[in-house]
């Protein structure tokens, strides 16, 4: 049987009204709220965006879908679980002063925010999941413990997955430092000496100290590189890329971690993406983010898998070609799907419901 999502086009020149009364049916329609009932408390796992990005999904709108939460009786919080490399986000005093800087405040989306602190032990829940790749999972405890989950995604390129959608919102947004390190821990750049100008840069962002200067050129330790890319980000030459055959791997590593989130939420659980803004990086990306598609709408569904295939076939049909591909050449951007499929999180097949 498929499964539905349902479907809300946006146009880039709606206005912020326009797309709340446009995301308001969605709601709705679609009823992928239905999980938030009375005393029910309710994580809504969202990207703040990171210092110096725009394009992240407006709190306007997360102010219309945490009414909806509060008006079924449910209580929500935001959140979003600090990142693995070295930036404003990377622990949770800087990372709410970011969301704070961005609009989200309990003020402007009726909503608390609460970012875990994985320095605190009671913040952090290991879960044995018995995959592949990943054998326990390491994640901020505030989602296993919520009565209800819902994803609120920008759907856009990413680097390692080909696209981030749910998926990747879900599988590498809720994991502890340790726990990202896990899934990117195969994608130690490769360095092209040839194109090296030892300029430092790389030197100075690694956040573990994996480059160092020798014989005026830069030198990485693979072994301590915990692949975060920043390097990769800031040279200015591309001496350094990251090895995308590691990708497939990372696709599956955050399945599993999407699996971990999830196993315990059984119709309690709802996601959301807003196919808007759509960009070749991630959210994370705090320098040139070319936009690689026209706003294409807003989806909702019950199931994970389906709302980003909808997502991916919607935006690719946009462009006429198939857009993550062709800027993120070497990734497979179906092989997530595909492997979510495999471990029982939702289904590719779907049937599209345009509101």
């Amino acid at each position: 049987m498929k499964s539905k999502v349902y479907f809300v086009p946006v146009k880039e020149t709606d206005s912020i009204t326009a797309v709340n009364t446009k995301l308001s049916s969605l709601l709705a329609e679609s009823k992928v709220l239905s999980f938030a009932k009375e005393n029910r408390k309710v994580a809504v796992k969202l990207h703040f965006g990171e210092e110096g990005t725009t394009d992240f999904v407006r709190p306007d709108n997360l102010r219309l879908i945490c009414d909806e939460i509060t008006r079924q009786g449910a209580s929500p919080f935001l959140s979003d679980a600090n990142t693995l490399y070295r930036g404003e986000r990377l622990n949770s005093q800087n990372h709410l002063v970011v969301a704070m800087k961005h609009g989200f405040t309990k003020e402007s989306t009726g909503a608390d925010i609460f970012i875990p602190d994985e320095t605190i032990k009671a913040h952090v829940l290991e879960i044995p999941i018995d995959q592949k790749h990943i054998k326990t999972a390491k994640i901020g405890r505030c989602y296993a413990d919520a009565d209800g989950f819902l994803a609120v995604t920008h759907f856009k390129g990413h680097a390692l997955t080909g696209f981030g959608g749910t998926l990747k919102n879900i599988g590498m947004g809720c994991a502890t430092r340790e726990g990202k390190l896990a899934q990117h821990c195969d994608a130690a750049p490769t360095f092209y000496e040839e194109n090296c100008v030892a300029c430092g840069e790389c030197v100075e962002v690694c956040p573990v100290d994996a480059i160092h200067m020798e014989d005026d050129r830069s030198v990485l330790d693979r072994d301590q590189c915990i692949g975060c890319a920043s390097c990769v980000a800031v040279c200015p030459n591309r001496a350094l890329f990251i090895d995308f055959e590691a990708g497939d791997e990372v696709q599956e590593k955050m399945v599993e971690y999407t699996y971990a989130i999830l196993k315990d939420k059984k119709d309690r659980a709802g996601f959301l993406n807003f196919a808007v803004r759509i960009n070749k990086e991630c959210d994370c990306w705090a320098f040139e983010n070319s936009r690689i598609a026209p706003d294409v709408g807003i989806f909702a569904s019950a199931d994970p898998v389906a709302i980003d295939k909808a997502s991916l076939d919607l935006v690719n049909k946009s462009c006429g070609k198939q857009i993550f591909s062709e800027v993120h050449a070497r990734q497979n951007p179906l092989l997530q799907l595909e492997y979510a499929q495999t471990v029982g999180l939702g289904s590719i097949d779907y049937e599209l419901v345009s509101i």
